[in-house]
């Protein structure tokens, strides 16, 4: 991968105005895994490597199994592993993810009502939506992955 440009730099406005919702997040009460997962699901949808790579780094420094992260992708089939809250979580994330596509059904949303509160459902949207964008600005500007970097500097 190639950096295109650092949109961070150029602009930094813009880019802090972003990270005011994603400070919002991390204070809005839902659990930092849940929110992390529902960012790495989001992610592998888009498919941002630079994201993927920091949300599973983030997973795993805070505990989460390995067993857990590799699926992802297939959480419907691993059911046992995902408590009904991020199972609701990472369905929410993948029907407002791919909105052109479902138009977000009724029962997706009464699923996901069941589960959380008004506010953290919507805390959970802003959590879906920030991270939509911001794989935008990965894939777009060709955010290269700590990984890859890191690789590239071995």
């Amino acid at each position: 991968m190639s950096d295109r440009i650092d949109y961070a730099k150029a602009s930094p406005e813009g880019y802090r105005a972003f990270g005011g919702v994603y400070v919002y997040i991390q204070k809005s009460g839902l659990p930092a895994e849940l929110i992390n997962l529902v960012y790495l699901k989001v992610s592998q949808i888009n498919g941002c490597a630079y994201c993927i790579d920091m949300h599973t780094r983030d997973l795993l420094k805070s505990g989460v199994a390995a067993d857990k992260l590799v699926l992802v992708p297939v959480w419907r089939d691993a059911l046992a592993l995902f408590t009904q809250r991020e199972q609701a979580a990472l369905a929410w994330a993948e029907t407002v993810t791919r909105v052109a596509e479902t138009g977000i059904p009724q029962a997706d949303y009464d699923a996901v009502a069941a589960e959380f509160s008004d506010k953290e459902l919507a805390d959970l949207s802003y959590a879906i939506g920030l991270m939509n964008a911001f794989n935008r600005f990965g894939v777009g500007f060709r955010s290269t992955p700590v990984a890859v970097a890191a690789a590239a500097t071995a």
